[in-house]
């Protein structure tokens, strides 16, 4: 289906898809499952479950739509995130760490609204900067993602990207 005037666009980020070798789904199945689902003008975006799309679902039945598509192909329930484009180009605006590289900085996508409580139950933290975000954390990793010790209690129901993947998504989501 192309994309058509009117239609809301989304990008969806699954939790733990082709990270570690765990989760694999194809990137190929994955648009054939979305576009099975209905949702049109399908495109994904690197190998880590990152999924754009258009349809006349609101955000949460789209959602749904999507996490029953995955249990059914996967067997067990996969996370799902999704953000409008809109929200997604707030995100990237609001970046507190636009200064920093965008491969050391990244967000936390999570569902519910985070406190400074749970940024304060972060554990591990060294040089590692956080930052409440909208249904979101903003981290900076001074020092990379890949030697980081910080554990966020947070994260175990969220999913992060980095702000590189997150400003793509940001565009692909807005029809570019």
């Amino acid at each position: 289906m192309p994309l058509v005037w009117g239609m809301n666009r989304f990008a969806a980020l699954l939790r733990a898809i082709n990270v570690g070798g765990t989760g694999k789904l194809p990137m190929t199945d994955l648009v054939r499952l979305c576009e099975g689902a209905g949702f049109g003008d399908v495109r994904t975006f690197i190998a880590s479950g990152n999924v754009v799309f258009s349809t006349d679902l609101p955000e949460g039945d789209a959602r749904g739509v999507l996490e029953r598509a995955l249990r059914e192909y996967a067997g067990k329930p996969v996370g799902v995130f999704v953000r409008s484009a809109d929200e997604l180009a707030r995100l990237v605006a609001g970046n507190p760490f636009a200064q920093h590289p965008g491969n050391r900085t990244a967000v936390l996508f999570v569902d519910t609204p985070l406190s400074q409580d749970d940024l304060a139950a972060a554990r591990g933290v060294v040089r590692e900067e956080l930052r409440l975000g909208p249904r979101a954390v903003y981290l900076h990793y001074p020092d990379g993602m890949g030697t980081s010790k910080l554990h966020l209690p947070a994260a175990a129901q969220g999913t992060q990207r980095n702000m590189n993947t997150v400003a793509r998504l940001a565009v692909l989501a807005a029809g570019d």
